[in-house]
């Protein structure tokens, strides 16, 4: 109940609308990546998701931004069942691939956001190799390019009250590393199919 509210909540704030496309909205086992603009790029793109999409896919987020405790963790913890990982100091120990592969050997789709960190002017930078190593040890997961716009300005960076505003979020066509793919020109690929979803 705590998830359909919260997740109605968001579509309502937002004013969202949502796009599939180059794929259908199916209950399949995926990767979707994302771009990063802002704290609520994480909840936006879970709460479109219809809900039998919703209950197999996994946020993945910083263990310090959402282990902080109170309401934040509970809600990680509780409502969207995130996938925690070191973003610093990682060592072979709490490599942060580790957590995400276990995820998707139980059969969870994963939301990832490739940059690694929020660009609030709106521009999609490089990504890191994450990405291409879950490609890589799971070939059988679609990868789904996710571009979400407008976001930025219903939360700006250093703001705690959103705004509401219209934002839109478009699902683009599933993506795979091709045989032989090195990792610089997957990870332009893939960046660039986000791209191309972003309106005109």
């Amino acid at each position: 109940m705590t998830a359909s509210l919260l997740a109605s909540f968001t579509r309502l704030l937002t004013g969202v609308r949502t796009r599939w496309q180059g794929c259908a909205p199916v209950a399949e086992q995926r990767v979707y990546f994302a771009n990063h603009t802002s704290n609520l790029d994480l909840i936006l793109l879970w709460a479109v998701m219809p809900p039998e999409i919703r209950r197999r896919t996994r946020p993945v987020g910083a263990r310090d931004y959402w282990e902080k405790g109170g309401i934040r963790e509970w809600l990680a913890r509780r409502v969207f069942h995130a996938v925690f990982i070191e973003r610093h100091a990682v060592t072979r120990e709490n490599n942060p691939l580790v957590p995400m592969l276990d995820a998707l050997r139980d059969g969870d789709s994963l939301i990832i956001f490739p940059e690694g960190t929020r660009n609030p002017d709106g521009e999609v930078n490089p990504f890191k190799p994450g990405l291409f190593h879950l490609a890589k040890a799971q070939p059988q997961v679609a990868l789904v390019p996710v571009f979400i716009e407008n976001l930025n300005r219903v939360l700006p960076k250093g703001e705690v009250l959103p705004v509401p505003m219209l934002c839109t979020v478009t699902f683009g066509e599933p993506l795979r590393l091709a045989p032989g793919e090195a990792k610089p020109q997957f990870l332009t690929r893939a960046r660039e199919a986000l791209l191309a979803l972003r309106p005109r």
